[in-house]
């Protein structure tokens, strides 16, 4: 056998470059595994806990404002091979046309993918996760959740609670203004410190829940009041607000018309606004009870002093003549017979008897010309002139005593009364009765602030006892309540008119303000009805509404009414009715809970629910019967 020559087979060359490859792997595999061996190994990412915001309820822990998961649903038009059945399966589900749906999968710029429909609710995403996982089509959708609001009260109290925007903020109201407590910004975690293995967790920042002031069932029926008022009157608007005269909580806060918070996109800028405390205007007499208590507690006039009322007060001040008139020729009155009548002659008498510093700062003590300094945004100042405005005359004071000349918002009305109601020492007003974690534990709970004393309480005792002339035999008689003593004062002033500069002839504020009982005032009571049609006089139009608001809140609230019959219980009651939810070891099956019967799950710690839409569970995740653990997420979709 022949020896085989090999030699001119293999080149030398790519020999070479094999063996320099080879080596070049190697060192490379030896380095990597030796940075891996002796290097520490990165720390595993640390997941941010989504954040919910916080609920909206009421004094009682009624919800007023819930969180509600919403989906951006979108497709891949290049991935769907049957178009025309997508179109057809996804169009009646999502409430579009076929040809609508087909035209944007067909059209759009981006082949990858295109948004179907934004803000679809829990209960089409749950219906359209199916429909699409039945057909096949679940690869080539997605649906981009996003946090949501649901209004269960609808219209109640709307421009108080506000509205979320579709960026998850709030835009108005006490979801604006109280944003950081609602929905906290989220936390970084903080650096790991020295021999830590993996960063510490960031520290919770769960949205917390506002209990509100007021009490949404009496709102709910002052508000039926409100509307028949609107509807009888023919106003344009109205305001009514109902405030605790001890801690100055607010119990009822009402503006007409008012907007649905669930479509509140479709809603008008006057449904929007929030009227009494952005509103300013000119009170008319209803201000004469601030006016006469200044004047009587810097010591100006007496209880006892008498001023003729001969239809028309008439003084030169300077070059100009001042006049103004009053509606009867009241002949001699005292304070108190002043304030029965409403007679500008006397008010205006008055005003002279005391210098225009002292009296402005009585009523700058009382808080107009500032804003009352609530929890709500936009609140106005008012107008208040000083004897520096180049707009002050010698008739400012004067006009000033009657309620004009000065600008003030229904809040700011409430908040003055608060010191008649108080002995003579102001509350100041709140919307916010307490707030919890999400856990349920309290970390604010309101306590009653005073402000510094304006009158003395002789002159509160003596102002309250002419309101209650007012009531049982002057100006609004009307606002009777049986069994409740009342103070009310009312009040009609022309509005401005916007194209001449001057008084309307046709427009007109009609408002009224009432504190009952009188012996021991716990409530006050504010109407304003803005430009009603036909009968404008306050003591005619809105005493009545006072007389049956008051009768309402008397009633929730339980007051005692003189000659009342009493009837002795044990107080012991027994009401029929489901029994509560309760979330042992395994879930249970929530279908056909209703959703008032949901809200005390919110309270639950260590749990995360979270309720979709309205009416009763139609379904949830997980499913009945699922084990129990430690800030499980609950999603319950209603319908």
């Amino acid at each position: 056998m022949k020896n085989i020559q090999v030699n001119g087979y293999i080149k030398k060359a790519p020999l070479i470059f094999l063996i320099v490859c080879a080596v070049l792997f190697s060192a490379y595999v030896i380095v990597e595994y030796g940075f891996f061996a002796f290097t520490e190994p990165p720390a595993p990412p640390v997941e941010k806990e989504e954040i919910q915001r916080g609920s909206i309820l009421d004094r009682n822990g009624k919800a007023l404002a819930v969180p509600s998961a919403f989906y951006d649903f979108g497709a891949s038009p290049q991935s769907i091979k049957n178009k025309e059945l997508f179109a057809n399966l996804v169009a009646p589900i999502i409430n579009e046309s076929e040809g609508d749906i087909l035209n944007l999968l067909e059209k759009s710029e981006n082949p990858q993918f295109v948004y179907l429909k934004k803000k679809i609710d829990s209960n089409t995403y749950e219906e359209l996760r199916k429909a699409c996982s039945r057909n096949g089509f679940s690869a080539v959708v997605k649906f981009d959740k996003l946090q949501g609001r649901v209004y269960p009260e609808n219209e109640l109290a709307s421009q108080l609670i506000g509205f979320v925007g579709k960026e998850g903020r709030g835009l108005a109201g006490i979801e604006y203004s109280m944003e950081s407590v609602l929905f906290p910004p989220p936390q970084e975690p903080p650096q790991p410190q020295e021999g830590e293995e993996t960063p510490p967790a960031p520290p919770s920042v769960q949205g917390k829940n506002i209990y509100l002031t007021i009490d949404a069932n009496l709102q709910s029926n002052l508000e039926k009041i409100a509307h028949e008022a609107m509807e009888t009157t023919q106003a344009e608007s109205m305001m009514l607000i109902a405030a605790e005269a001890r801690t100055g909580e607010i119990l009822s806060y009402i503006s007409l018309p008012s907007a649905n918070l669930n479509d509140y996109s479709s809603a008008s800028q006057t449904e929007l606004k929030n009227k009494p405390a952005s509103d300013s205007y000119e009170p008319g007499s209803v201000f004469k009870i601030f006016s006469v208590a200044s004047f009587l507690d810097t010591n100006s006039i007496t209880t006892k002093d008498i001023f003729l009322c001969d239809g028309i007060y008439s003084k030169k001040s300077g070059r100009e003549t001042i006049k103004i008139t009053c509606l009867d020729h009241h002949g001699w009155e005292t304070a108190r017979e002043a304030l029965k009548y409403s007679c500008n002659d006397a008010l205006a008498q008055m005003s002279d008897k005391i210098d225009s510093e002292p009296f402005l700062a009585k009523i700058h003590q009382l808080g107009f010309g500032e804003r009352p300094g609530t929890e709500i945004a936009g609140e106005t100042t008012g107008i208040l002139r000083s004897p520096n405005d180049r707009l002050w005359s010698g008739r400012s004071k004067p006009s000033i005593a009657i309620g004009q000349e000065i600008s003030v918002s229904a809040l700011q009305m409430v908040q003055a009364a608060t010191a008649i109601a108080n002995d003579g020492v102001p509350v100041q007003l709140t919307f916010v009765s307490k707030i919890t974690d999400n856990e349920g534990r309290e970390e604010f709970v309101h306590a009653p602030v005073l402000k510094d004393r304006v009158f003395k309480k002789s002159t509160t005792d003596y102002i309250l006892e002419c309101m209650e002339t007012v009531a049982t035999t002057g100006t609004g008689s009307r606002s009777k309540v049986k069994g409740i003593s009342m103070g009310v004062k009312t009040g009609t002033a022309q509005m401005a008119d916007p194209v001449t500069g001057g008084y309307s002839k046709t427009d007109f504020v009609s408002n009224c303000i009432s504190i009952f009982p009188i012996e021991d005032p716990k409530i006050i009571l504010y109407i304003v009805i803005e430009k009603a049609k036909g009968e404008q006089y306050a003591g005619r139009i809105v005493a009545p509404v006072i007389g049956k608001a008051a009768d309402i809140i008397v009633d929730h609230l339980g007051m005692n009414r003189e000659n009342a019959s009493s009837l002795a219980h044990s107080g012991k009651i027994s009401i029929a009715g489901s029994a509560p939810i309760v979330i042992e070891e395994t879930l249970p099956d929530f279908r056909g809970v209703s959703k008032r019967e949901l809200l005390p799950l919110l309270e639950y710690k260590n749990l995360r629910i979270k309720i979709n839409g309205d009416g009763w569970v139609k379904s949830q995740e997980p499913a009945p019967g699922t084990p129990v653990t430690e800030n499980m997420e609950i999603e319950l979709y209603l319908e």
